[in-house]
């Protein structure tokens, strides 16, 4: 679909929920400029994402405030039942350094989450490794952070197929 802008230039007009709006009029009702064409309507599709995703259904402080702890010591567990690693294999993977995961650690360790133990092949490391009740709280995590937000639930099919097929492609691409 197109229309044209206000310099009378043709502009992608966007089309959600059955209303349309031309990007440059739903930028500039949110506050912000955007440019007309590809480029300017990718943007907008982006800060759209951005907003839906962390802005509105941003699930760090619900997640936080369930499970009584840090969204990184729940990231910290989650990445550990996910695979059992070394302290130094798990502040590469969770982008930390050494010092503040051993602080991490130790809280997830004291909270009954988490146990280390000798490594196999190396003593002079340990492996982080879950324990029963660090693998059930990683679930409810999980719980929390798969629960697609209303909003979404509230799409017809048609619409939540399309939306899907979107996503896929770019997932794909990336």
């Amino acid at each position: 679909m197109s229309g044209t802008n206000r310099t009378g230039a043709a502009a992608a007009v966007v089309s959600v929920g059955g209303s349309t709006a031309l990007p440059e009029e739903s930028a500039r009702d949110a506050g912000a400029a955007t440019e007309t064409g590809p480029a300017g309507l990718s943007e907008h599709v982006w800060r759209n994402l951005t907003a839906f995703v962390l802005e509105k259904n941003e699930r760090r402080k619900e997640i936080a405030e369930a499970l009584g702890m840090s969204f990184f010591r729940v990231k910290a567990l989650r990445r550990i039942v996910d695979r059992p690693s070394s302290m130094s294999d798990l502040a590469a993977r969770l982008a930390c350094d050494r010092p503040y995961l051993t602080l991490v650690v130790d809280d997830l360790e004291k909270r009954g989450l988490v146990e280390r133990n000798q490594h196999p092949t190396d003593r002079r490391s340990k492996i982080v490794t879950a324990t029963p009740e660090g693998h059930r709280t990683a679930a409810r995590a999980n719980a929390i952070l798969n629960a697609p937000p209303a909003a979404l639930d509230a799409l017809p099919a048609e619409e939540l197929a399309a939306l899907d097929r979107i996503v896929a492609a770019l997932v794909a691409r990336s």
